[in-house]
C-alpha cells in the first residue's frame, strides 16, 4: 500500500484527553479516531491489526471445534424478561423502543439470543454438543468510558456459547477453551494470566478470566510468589485457620465514644456492615483490620443482587446511622453472617447500634449470634495461598478474556430442552466464552511501545515492511524503492510505501510511530544500489545490496519469529 493512497492522520502532540500509552500511541499513530465518549473508529492501520488478531482467534476457536455464525446486535426485550436479567443487568444495558413502543437492547452479550436459537433448532442429544461463536460489536453504556479502547461504549468482542447434554461434556469443552485461550494470548505475544473470577450478571460458576498483567489494570489479581495460583482480588479465597483469642470473661461493657473512634487494636474490633441481598437485610461481620467483599457476601447468600444499604435501609432495620453499627440485641428479622476470622475473636469491640456509643468485652454467642460463618474478606497481600504455597501478592491487570461454566442458568429459564437417551427433556448445559478482541488490541499497544512509538509483534503488525525513499524527488531514489516495493510484494510481504513529499525527518519519525517491524530506508546510498534494513524492536541497523536484500529480510523475520 502507498502510504499517499491511505488514511494515516499522525500527531506530533499527546492528546490531552489521553491517560495511558496505548491510547496515546493508537491516536498519535492514526490507528484510531475518537467519534464520541467511549466510541472510535479504525482507521486502516487499526483495521488491519484488528483483522489480525481476528484471524488468529478464529484459527484457534475452529481447531477447538466450535463454528462460526452471526447474530443480531439489536435484541428484544422479551428475550432479556425470560432469563430474568432486563430488570437487573443494570443501567449499563442500553435499551431502546422502536416506533410500535416495543422494547429493545443493542446486544451486551447474546446468552439469550443464542438460547433461543438453539431451543428451536436442536431437539436431541444425538446433536450435542455444539459450540458456536461470533465476532460482532458489543454495547455497554460504560458511566466513564476511560482509557481509549480498554473501557468503551462501544467493542468489538469474539463471544462463543456451548451445549451440552451432560457436565462431562461441558467439563471438556471448557477445558479445551480454556487452553485455546492461552495459546490465542500467546500467539498475541502478551504476558497474562489465567485467575479464578466471579461470573457477575452473566451467571453460573467454575469461570476465570484472562488478564493482561499492565500497571493501568482496572483489576487486581492476587497471586502466590511461589506457584501457579491467580485469583481476581474479588474471588481470591482466604485460608480460614486463625489462632483462637481466649476471652477475658468480663461483662459486656457500653462505652460512650460521642464524635470519636475508640482507642483499640483493630484486631480487636468487629466492622459491621448492613447489606441489601435481593431486597432481604443482611448484617455482615468481618474483623476490623479486614474489607468486606461484597461478592462473597453475595454468593454466600446465593443472591441475585447485594449492596450496601442505604441510610434509610439502615434507619429502617437497625435503627441506627451506618457509622454506628453492631450486632448486639439485632432483630429476628436480619440475617448475621460473619466472617471466620470473627469466629477466632475474644473480648470483641463492637458498635451498639447507638449514635455515639460502643460496646467492650463483647462475646461471641453470649452477647450475640451469628447464624452462618464464611470467607467473606478481601484476600490480603502477605497472607498465606490459597493453595499453601506461598504467599499472596498483588499485580494490576486488564482483562481480555473470560470462560464461563453456566449450566442450565439460561436454559432452564429460557426453557430450551433436548430429549435424552430415554425420550426424556432435559435442559441443556451451557458454557459461555468470551474475548474482548479491541481490547486486546489496546492491551498489546500497552505491553509493546518504547519511546519513539509502538513496536508491533511479528505476526499481528499491519504490514511486515516500511518502504521509506527518503527523497521522493531524486529520481533514484524514487526508481529504486518502486522496484523493491514490486519485488517484494511479489515475495508476498505485506508493504507500507511511504512515497509521500515529506521531509526525512517527518516519515522517519512515522514509521518509529507507526511500529512496522523492519523500514528499509532508500536514500543517499541508492546510487550505489545499497539500502538501510532497520530492525524496530532492537533497533539495529544493516546496509544491504538491494540484489540481497531478499535473503537478509528472511535471516531477520526467521530471527523475529523465533524471539
Amino acid at each position: 500500500m502507498k502510504q499517499s493512497q491511505t488514511l494515516i492522520p499522525t500527531l506530533r502532540e499527546v492528546p490531552a484527553d489521553a491517560e495511558v500509552k496505548s491510547h496515546q500511541l493508537l491516536l498519535r499513530a492514526g490507528f484510531i479516531r475518537q467519534n464520541a465518549s467511549g466510541m472510535y473508529s479504525f482507521l486502516p492501520l487499526g483495521k488491519k491489526i484488528l483483522q489480525n488478531i481476528e484471524s488468529v482467534v478464529r484459527e484457534e476457536m475452529d481447531a477447538a471445534g466450535a463454528v462460526e455464525m452471526l447474530m443480531p446486535a439489536l435484541q428484544s426485550a422479551e428475550l432479556w424478561e425470560e432469563s430474568g436479567r432486563w430488570g437487573t443487568y443494570g443501567p449499563e444495558l442500553m435499551r431502546m423502543k422502536d416506533r410500535h413502543n416495543r422494547e429493545f437492547a443493542l446486544g451486551a452479550t447474546h446468552e439469550e439470543m443464542v438460547t433461543s436459537l438453539i431451543r428451536d433448532e436442536i431437539k436431541s442429544y444425538k446433536r450435542l454438543p455444539l459450540t458456536v461463536y461470533q465476532i460482532q460489536s458489543k454495547f455497554r453504556d460504560e458511566k466513564r468510558p476511560r482509557f481509549g479502547l480498554l473501557r468503551g461504549r462501544e467493542f468489538l468482542m469474539k463471544d462463543a456459547y456451548s451445549f451440552h447434554s451432560n457436565q462431562e461434556s461441558l467439563d471438556a469443552m471448557y477445558d479445551r477453551l480454556f487452553q485455546a485461550y492461552i495459546t490465542i494470548f500467546r500467539r498475541c505475544g502478551l504476558n497474562f494470566r489465567a485467575v479464578l473470577a466471579d461470573s457477575g450478571a452473566m451467571g453460573g460458576k467454575d469461570n476465570h478470566e484472562f488478564m493482561v498483567l499492565s500497571e493501568i489494570g482496572e483489576d487486581t489479581i492476587a497471586y502466590s510468589d511461589s506457584s501457579n495460583y491467580a485469583a481476581n482480588l474479588e474471588m481470591a479465597a482466604v485460608v480460614t485457620t486463625y489462632d483462637q483469642k481466649e476471652h477475658s470473661g468480663q461483662e459486656l461493657t457500653r462505652v460512650e465514644t460521642p464524635h470519636q473512634k475508640i482507642d483499640v487494636n483493630p484486631e480487636e474490633t468487629l466492622k459491621s456492615m448492613l447489606f441489601m441481598a435481593d431486597e432481604q437485610p443482611v448484617l455482615v461481620l468481618v474483623r476490623g483490620d479486614h474489607e468486606v467483599n461484597d461478592v462473597k457476601v453475595k454468593n454466600a447468600v446465593s443472591a441475585q443482587i447485594a449492596e450496601l444499604a442505604t441510610a434509610e435501609e439502615t434507619s429502617k432495620w437497625l435503627n441506627v446511622q451506618a457509622d454506628s453499627i453492631g450486632p448486639v440485641k439485632v432483630s429476628d428479622e436480619v440475617r448475621v453472617i460473619a466472617d471466620h476470622a470473627v469466629k477466632a475473636m475474644g473480648d470483641i469491640v463492637c458498635g451498639a447500634n447507638e449514635e455515639g456509643v460502643h460496646w467492650t468485652n463483647a462475646k461471641l454467642d453470649r452477647d450475640f449470634s451469628v447464624m452462618q460463618f464464611e470467607d467473606l474478606r478481601f484476600i490480603q497481600e502477605g497472607d498465606l495461598s490459597p493453595d499453601g504455597k506461598g504467599t499472596i501478592l498483588f499485580a494490576k491487570g486488564i482483562e481480555v478474556g473470560h470462560v464461563f461454566k453456566l449450566g442450565t442458568r439460561y436454559s432452564e429459564a429460557m426453557n430450551s430442552t433436548f430429549l435424552d437417551e430415554n425420550g426424556r427433556a432435559q435442559p441443556m448445559i451451557m458454557g459461555s466464552y468470551g474475548i474482548g478482541v479491541s481490547r486486546t488490541l489496546a492491551a498489546i499497544a500497552e505491553q509493546y511501545n518504547d519511546d519513539n512509538g509502538l513496536v508491533w509483534p511479528v505476526n499481528l503488525a499491519p504490514y511486515d515492511l516500511h518502504v521509506i525513499a527518503v527523497n521522493m524527488k531524486d529520481e533514484t531514489q524514487s526508481q529504486i524503492a518502486g522496484e523493491l516495493y514490486k519485488l517484494l510484494t511479489d515475495y508476498r510481504y505485506q508493504i507500507l510505501f511511504d512515497d509521500r513529499m515529506e521531509r526525512a525527518g517527518v516519515k522517519f519519525a512515522d514509521s518509529d510511530l507507526i511500529g512496522l517491524p523492519v523500514r528499509i530506508t532508500v536514500g543517499k546510498k541508492a546510487s550505489e544500489g545499497i539500502v538501510e534494513v532497520k530492525i524496530r524492536k532492537t533497533g539495529e541497523t544493516h546496509d544491504v545490496q538491494k540484489e540481497e536484500l531478499t535473503d537478509k529480510l528472511q535471516d531477520v523475520f526467521r530471527q523475529l519469529s523465533n524471539v
